[in-house]
């Protein structure tokens, strides 16, 4: 197919460069092929050469625009060219237009049926041999040599531009092509001079670095567009691509959090650089997890076979050590039992955290007020971090509920906040800040230690790597980062200017829009279960327990949504579509089974998380 379309842009091609019109009708005249001469000659509207064009209707055409002068009876004027046109007979003619020019007509049968007819316009030639004929005695020889050089020269300047136009034609073809393949691709495809000016620019660069610029791009330069943190990370790869040497780099865009991978390369006039973006974000995130889930797989193996056994043994020793301490022991081996006992506790609590790492995990959403989730984790874990460190809370959230899972967000930031503890030594500075920056919630926990290592920076979040010697298990960070990746967000480490460690975690931030809903569901502990996650997630709920008493509820003013289970005693949950508000349902039916087939609303699975049941109702409108 594509090796016929291109000898069909080629026959095309070749045509349009011939000064003569040309036309080919097909044994049912219609119209075949023709070139733009035929077009341009007679003035012919874009649906008459058109492939499959009808010779009757081009003709129609031409009388009722005067072509072949007044016309007594119009329409069989008509039907005697196309009965003409039917013999399919050799014919020349020369014919005046009404416009005063002169054209020949050549027509020629077909073997295939059908003929081909050729147009020149023999205007200037009628009108030079008249001259010769009126004036031939008084013409010198020079004159008729002049006349046919400027013959000559006319139609060498017809037949170049007749290759002009057609080059121009293939090249805003080519032209359009590449803008619109450049505008589809998912990337920031631009062109950047050596005055650091984009010349070029798709529309893609604001879904690449979210909250850049990009009204009217060309012309500005990328510190305008992207910003000036943004470009001082660019910069050093701009300049050596602009010096000749190709570039592919990746980087953290500071605004968004997102990952991108940029490449640069110089153009072969030397004046820019060519530039490709893209937002790998979930690929590198989805390698990361692969990684980490390397990692918790190989912890997993290792434990597995000696956890049960080592638990047996510090449920053993803990006992024994219990009745030691009962025993009425001297002082110092009282001392001594109280430490191996202390020993024994922390060998529990660090299985507890193993199975914690290489164990499935979980979200459970709520609607979390985070400014008073906040409050309560400082008062807290101040007791905890000792008289010699200040711990000071910056909170810049609005009151009102986020979607987010309490118990993960407090775990995450008191390991993070005990860790700077034992950075610091017990003396030092511990700042909390929380603030949204655009769709995320920014938590950035920064103290006044020594920071972090080059080692750390790199390493920090893999399961078991510690900086504490025999005192760390190396989970904390690590349990960190999965857990805010399981939440969907991201986890930045690095150094302040002025001395100290930062950790900087986001996490989607979704409002919570608190709904009334009806929850219909014959089964009262299900019913019990379900309303307890819709409460957590901050949503008003009205119980029916069948779908007749579901039914004489569904009028009551508030109402924003219908939480049904598929199969009820005396009915089915789809029956309360018809209440013009949304319908989520509920089944233990597996998703192939014969009663889910041809539902177009949205199913949940029993048993559901909650998590799933927030993400499904965060979906429907708010305004039934």
């Amino acid at each position: 197919m594509a090796q016929d379309d291109g000898h069909a842009e080629l026959t095309r091609s070749g045509l349009n460069l011939i000064a003569q019109a040309i036309s080919i009708f097909d044994a049912d005249l219609r119209l075949a092929v023709a070139n733009s001469g035929y077009q341009q000659m007679f003035d012919l509207p874009e649906r008459l050469i058109q492939p499959g064009a009808s010779f009757e209707d081009t003709i129609a055409y031409l009388v009722a625009r005067g072509e072949y002068g007044p016309q007594a009876d119009p329409e069989a004027a008509i039907r005697q060219r196309v009965d003409q046109a039917r013999r399919f007979e050799p014919h020349y003619l020369e014919r005046q237009r009404p416009n005063g020019r002169t054209f020949s007509v050549e027509g020629a049968p077909l073997a295939q049926g059908g003929w081909v007819a050729v147009y020149t316009d023999i205007t200037d030639i009628k009108r030079t041999e008249a001259l010769l004929r009126a004036r031939s005695a008084e013409l010198s020889e020079q004159l008729l040599a002049y006349a046919e050089n400027l013959s000559a020269a006319n139609r060498a300047l017809a037949a170049s531009n007749a290759a002009l136009q057609e080059a121009q034609r293939i090249l805003t073809q080519a032209e359009a092509r590449t803008r619109h393949v450049t505008e589809m691709v998912p990337a920031h495809i631009a062109h950047v001079d050596r005055a650091y000016r984009y010349t070029f620019s798709n529309k893609q660069i604001g879904s690449v670095f979210l909250g850049a610029d990009a009204a009217g791009i060309e012309g500005r330069t990328p510190v305008e567009v992207l910003g000036e943190e943004t470009f001082a990370r660019i910069r050093p790869h701009l300049e050596r691509a602009l010096d000749g040497q190709p570039q592919t780099f990746e980087l953290t865009h500071p605004p968004s959090g997102r990952r991108i991978r940029v490449a640069f390369a110089p153009d072969a006039a030397g004046a820019g650089v060519y530039v490709l973006s893209a937002d790998v974000t979930a690929e590198v995130e989805a390698r990361e997890a692969l990684t980490h889930a390397a990692r918790r797989a190989l912890a997993a193996q290792m434990t597995s076979g000696l956890a049960h056994d080592f638990g047996n043994l510090m449920t053993i020793i803990l006992g024994l050590q219990g009745r030691l301490e009962k025993s009425g022991l001297p002082p110092a081996a009282a001392a001594d039992v109280k430490a191996t006992r202390a020993a024994a506790e922390r060998g529990a609590a660090l299985l507890n955290r193993i199975a914690a790492i290489t164990g499935p995990r979980s979200l459970t959403p709520q609607a979390v007020d985070v400014p008073a989730l906040l409050d309560g984790l400082v008062t807290m874990a101040q007791p905890s971090l000792g008289p010699g460190v200040t711990l000071r809370l910056s909170c810049d959230l609005t009151r009102g509920p986020l979607l987010l899972d309490p118990g993960s967000l407090q775990d995450s930031l008191l390991n993070l906040l005990l860790n700077a503890r034992d950075a610091m030594a017990g003396q030092g500075r511990i700042d909390l800040d929380a603030r949204a920056v655009s769709n995320w919630i920014q938590l950035t926990v920064t103290d006044t230690g020594p920071g972090f290592s080059d080692a750390t920076l790199s390493r920090g979040t893999e399961p078991f790597y510690t900086t504490k010697g025999g005192q760390g298990a190396g989970l904390g960070l690590s349990m960190v980062y999965d857990q805010t990746k399981l939440a969907g967000g991201t986890l930045r480490l690095d150094n302040v200017a002025s001395g100290g460690a930062r950790v900087q975690i986001r996490l989607p931030r979704r409002q919570v829009t608190p709904r009334m809903a009806l929850l219909v569901d014959d089964d009262d502990y299900v019913r019990e279960s379900v309303r307890e996650m819709l409460t957590a997630l901050g949503h008003s709920v009205i119980e029916a327990g069948s779908l007749a008493e579901a039914r004489g509820l569904v009028d009551l003013p508030g109402l924003s949504v219908i939480l049904s289970d598929l199969q009820l005693g005396d009915g089915r949950g789809v029956e309360l579509a018809g209440s013009n508000l949304p319908v989520v349902l509920m089944t233990a039916l597996p998703s192939g089974h014969a009663e889910r087939a041809g539902l177009d609303m949205p199913v949940l699975t029993k048993p559901f998380l909650a998590a799933e049941l927030a993400a499904q109702i965060e979906r429907l409108p708010v305004d039934p």
